[in-house]
């Protein structure tokens, strides 16, 4: 596909020169001196590269750049303009602009700004593409794994619970176990299977469908009942501080606890016998923020960029419970859905601290 050019601005010697510069480099080029008509050619054209002069009679440049940018995020422009401050260059960026050429410019400058803005235009049209990859390959596994492994696999457990009632009074203590054992194993797939799925099928506009107020006290509660077994088994301690909160926080309280608990369980693995396990809720100015914090083996400092994508399960060394790698992909998925952020904080042999921070109510 050819890449493209618009140029908007209100000096014909301008287009010329532009038009002149670019002259048998194969770039179907549109232009125009009226930022109306500019816009009319935008949607027309669909450019890859969009110049703009911010300074125009009628519709203003920083107009016309809102208004591509609601036609497509994805196009990117370049501002031209002889009031070439720091100021005007600041506006224009925010109002989406990739770059910043003053008048006036050499044709050297002029080609290079372009082949930097076709080089950015590629990246952008890449990226998509991929996240588009990702979500077939996403939807792909996710059917898979749910039709072709999940079913036959329930299938297996259904028949060997049926086995085991008809040949309960043959079998010998043995084979007993043994068929206990198969049990087992299956339901320990079934259970991977289903955290696949539940990973997979984190979907953040549908989650935003669900959100209603909640308290984010209840939904600390109702994490800590959770995994207070599993902690009460390793001895672990876990302590709860909840300030007194003025605000809460709009979101799906079912899958807000659901992260908690996938952070504490997590907690209470890496943990020590005997030690404690602390999370926190307290308000922050438009936040807040809940913490998991323990004093257990931590997490090398080059696993940290890794640790919330799919399948990640670091290698910590120490003899604990394997990992799907799912539970951290999970959350991050969920807290995102939220409009919020999570973090972590780690040194080897002295814990791990895990922060989100959501959007508040008043």
């Amino acid at each position: 596909m050819e890449n493209r050019i618009c140029i908007i601005d209100d000096e014909e010697v301008v287009l010329d020169s532009c038009t002149l510069i670019l002259e048998g480099s194969g770039y179907p080029i549109v232009t125009t001196t009226d930022g109306t008509r500019g816009l009319q050619l935008v949607q027309e054209s669909q450019p890859d590269l969009v110049f703009v002069d911010l300074k125009m009679p009628g519709i203003s440049g920083f107009e016309v750049l809102e208004r591509i940018r609601a036609m497509d995020p994805n196009i990117v422009t370049i501002v031209i303009t002889g009031f070439a401050t720091v100021g005007s260059a600041v506006d224009a960026m925010k109002q989406g602009a990739y770059d910043f050429l003053p008048k006036p410019f050499t044709p050297d400058e002029f080609r290079l700004i372009v082949q930097r803005g076709f080089e950015k235009r590629r990246l952008v049209l890449e990226a998509i593409a991929l996240r588009h990859e990702k979500e077939l390959l996403r939807e792909q596994f996710a059917a898979i794994i749910s039709h072709e492994v999940r079913s036959p696999l329930a299938a297996v457990q259904q028949s060997l619970m049926a086995l085991q009632m008809e040949l309960e009074d043959r079998l010998d203590e043995d084979q007993k176990k043994r068929l206990q054992r198969l049990q087992v194993r299956i339901d320990d797939l079934l259970r991977l299977i289903h955290t696949w799925l539940r990973v997979m099928s984190v979907d953040e506009s549908k989650l935003r469908e669900t959100f209603r107020r909640i308290s984010v006290a209840t939904v600390v509660s109702k994490a800590v009942e959770s995994v207070q077994p599993q902690a009460m088994r390793k001895d672990i301690e876990i302590t709860t501080s909840v300030e007194p909160l003025s605000c809460a926080v709009t979101g799906d309280e079912g899958t807000l606890v659901e992260t908690l608990v996938n952070l504490l369980v997590n907690a209470v693995k890496y943990s020590h016998t005997g030690s404690q396990v602390q999370v926190r809720a307290k308000e922050q100015p438009d936040n807040l923020v809940l913490s998991v914090a323990d004093t257990g083996i931590g997490i090398p400092k080059e696993e940290l960029p890794y640790i919330f994508e799919d399948f990640y399960a670091g290698k910590t060394g120490q003899m604990v419970e394997k990992s799907s790698g799912l539970g951290l992909a999970i959350a991050r998925r969920i807290v995102q859905a939220h409009g919020g952020t999570i973090t972590v904080d780690s040194e080897p042999g002295r814990g791990s601290t895990f922060t989100i921070c959501l959007p508040a109510l008043e």
